[in-house]
């Protein structure tokens, strides 16, 4: 059966950040928090949007970890209590957002936090009661700002997963403006973070039609403006797209992500020092030549119909084609590069059998083909 669902209002254009206060005014925020992180403050961006908000009392929580933790959490949500907030505005990218929604969890229900995590059967228990959240984001690479999911670093170190309905931002501000001074490599790493969530909610075998298509453009507009974004942070047709895909990549995996982000979240929890978008890079290649096998992808065709957003003569050119991306836009060639060792992958496949995304790619892995794809990554 499937499921289709879109409940965020997005505003994307360029100064969309100065609709922050109609926007808090729709929703019913009187007393936001900000979540963000130093790097979004040192650059300017946390008072552009303190900026847009005149009259409100704001409080603020400006110590987002690069991959978000329990500990970061529970910090905000003392803040959160301590100025009585009633609602979130998140400021930053992925990590930012993805803090807040545990915020919107943690502040509103009793327990610990893992009580909520997917694989722990807590999807069920947030309910309605969560925090309203506003999303600003400043890469474009999660998507997180219209997805109903986060990803939290757990206090036993796991990298799990928290999906809800009842957690989706009730408005996105996407404003190309706020990516204008993002370092070149960390928009190469976030776009290759949404070009990931295009290209593997496309070949995953739930059924959701208008998610098909939402990826596959988003699919184009991503793979034919990242480089460009990459060599000039000022180029605003190239931006606007970058942010345009990020956002519909998000509002597609709503369908399923698979092995990509399996092993991803699950090498990130081993060594949270490795950048999410980086490490789906490198395992794009290698699974998509595992998924090219599927009988779902053959029979729709998914990788020609990839290939053709992309410009590419043929499917069998896809893989290739990521990792002459990758070079150009200066990533790592592989594993190796960013530290990655043979003696963690058992530790690695373990977390990726285990991972919410396992089961929604459109080939069960095994464990040896786990380790296959771990390989050819290196």
């Amino acid at each position: 059966m499937a499921f289709i669902y879109y409940v965020t209002q997005v505003q994307l254009d360029f100064g969309a950040v100065k609709l922050l206060k109609q926007e808090c005014e729709r929703i019913g925020i009187q007393r936001p928090l900000i979540v963000t992180d130093p790097g979004v403050k040192a650059a300017g961006v946390l008072q552009k949007a303190i900026d847009a908000l005149p009259g409100f009392p704001i409080a603020v929580y400006d110590q987002t970890p690069s991959n978000p933790t329990e500990a970061a959490v529970l910090a905000a949500v003392e803040v959160y209590k301590a100025n009585q907030c009633d609602g979130l505005i998140a400021v930053g990218g992925g990590s930012a957002i993805d803090c807040a929604k545990g915020v919107a969890i943690a502040a509103t229900h009793e327990g610990p936090l893992t009580r909520y995590a997917t694989i722990e059967g807590g999807s069920g228990l947030i309910t309605d009661k969560a925090a309203p959240l506003i999303a600003v984001p400043t890469t474009s690479g999660t998507g997180s700002e219209v997805a109903r999911g986060a990803i939290i670093i757990v206090d036993d170190h796991r990298k799990l997963g928290f999906h809800s309905w009842n957690i989706v931002p009730k408005a996105a501000i996407c404003d190309p403006e706020l990516t204008f001074g993002l370092p070149s490599k960390l928009t190469a790493a976030t776009g290759m973070d949404a070009i990931a969530h295009c290209m593997e909610t496309f070949m995953s075998a739930a059924i959701n039609p208008p998610a098909d298509g939402i990826a596959l453009d988003g699919l184009e507009r991503g793979w034919a403006n990242i480089e460009r974004a990459t060599k000039n942070g000022q180029d605003r047709e190239a931006r606007f797209n970058l942010m345009s895909a990020s956002m519909q990549g998000a509002m597609a995996f709503q369908k399923g992500l698979g092995c990509v982000h399996s092993l991803s979240h699950s090498l990130g929890g081993v060594d949270p020092r490795l950048h999410h978008g980086t490490l789906n890079a490198m395992f794009l290649p290698a699974v998509v030549t595992f998924n090219a096998a599927a009988e779902s992808v053959k029979k729709d065709r998914r990788l020609e119909r990839m290939a053709h957003a992309m410009g590419l003569k043929s499917a069998g050119d896809i893989p290739e084609a990521i990792k002459d991306m990758n070079k150009r836009l200066g990533l790592p060639a592989g594993l190796a590069e960013m530290g990655v060792q043979r003696s963690q992958f058992d530790a690695i496949i373990k977390g990726a059998l285990a991972d919410h995304c396992h089961k929604t790619n459109p080939r069960l892995a095994t464990p040896q083909e786990y380790r296959e794809m771990l390989e050819a990554s290196m």
